[in-house]
């Protein structure tokens, strides 16, 4: 299960020192870190079984609680926003199910199918470097962290989820995200409490609720912040419980691994310009027509990780 705007994003970023530009002027550096990095994933990991979740832009029941969830991101840059459709088209014309739900982020989605899926006998790896899926992991549903910078992927289960956060059990993901909150998604949790100090609370009270109902026997500055803290820090334990409860069924043929659909790949690698994206899906050339002057980039034939970065080659040993 991939979380595909997290990956869509670093794909981005990771090239635009060095932006492929075609030659009618198109960025296309999610596009090709996307594509690249996935069907490394699927000759990688081998999976019998994928869907790639998306957000939308409904709104969800946590910005209806909190008028700030997120109100910290900045614009999605338009190069972006006009890459999501060619990726779209990417992903569907590699046969894998493009999922996306009106009130609900592409957490929830993959929270739920990822449950369902478990619960049908399969072990999970949820594609995404975002630290609030700890809270679904169990020991057949994992993060797939994917490596960044030439590093190692990593994947972690219960016991990795417990040691990176000092917490005894996966569900005090959302407890520790309550009390510390969450810079990244703009949630605020009590102010003045940090990871650290999160985690001794929990290890003492066990749950936020529990932290809570016991303000008052917390001695010094930090009760006093428990206690003006406590309607921020119910909220903030909301917003960061991943919903999986929605409207979305794990259906095992959907999400066979299939056949790609080789014409409509090589119709979109030809718009793109992906001459060696080509070559390595396709085992095929595909001829560029360029409509001006304007210089091709050279696309090299370099390996990305899944997240778009550019690995270096290993030197050869002398």
């Amino acid at each position: 299960m991939l979380d595909a705007f997290a990956l869509v994003f670093r794909a981005y970023y990771a090239l635009i020192r060095s932006p492929r530009i075609t030659s009618k002027g198109r960025n296309t550096n999610a596009q090709f870190g996307f594509t690249n990095a996935l069907v490394d994933l699927i000759k990688n990991q081998n999976p019998s079984h994928m869907a790639v979740c998306f957000d939308t832009h409904a709104l969800t029941e946590r910005h209806t609680d909190f008028a700030d969830y997120k109100a910290n991101r900045q614009e999605t840059p338009e190069d972006i926003l006009s890459a999501v459709p060619d990726i779209k088209k990417i992903i569907e014309a590699l046969n894998i199910p493009v999922i996306a739900i009106d009130g609900y982020e592409a957490d929830d989605v993959i929270g739920a199918l990822a449950k369902q899926a478990e619960k049908a006998g399969y072990e999970v790896l949820m594609v995404t470097p975002d630290k609030d899926y700890g809270q679904l992991v169990s020991e057949n549903i994992k993060i797939y962290k994917p490596p960044y910078q030439g590093g190692n992927f990593e994947i972690l289960g219960p016991k990795e989820v417990c040691e990176k956060w000092d917490i005894e059990r996966v569900d005090q993901v959302i407890d520790i995200l309550g009390l510390m909150g969450d810079a990244v998604d703009n949630i605020p949790g009590i102010p003045g409490v940090g990871e650290k100090t999160a985690a001794k609370l929990l290890k003492e009270y066990s749950t936020l609720e529990n932290v809570l109902a016991n303000a008052d026997n917390i001695k010094g500055a930090l009760g006093e912040k428990v206690r003006k803290g406590k309607e921020l820090a119910i909220m903030s334990k909301k917003l960061a419980t991943i919903i999986i409860n929605v409207p979305v069924e794990f259906h095992e043929e959907d999400f066979c691994i299939k056949e790609p659909n080789k014409e409509l790949l090589k119709e979109i690698f030809t718009e793109l310009e992906f001459k060696t994206l080509a070559k390595r899906i396709l085992g095929e050339e595909i001829s560029i027509k360029t409509t001006d002057d304007r210089p091709q980039t050279t696309e090299k034939s370099q390996q990305i990780d899944l997240f778009g970065n550019v690995v270096e080659s290993a030197k050869p040993k002398k």
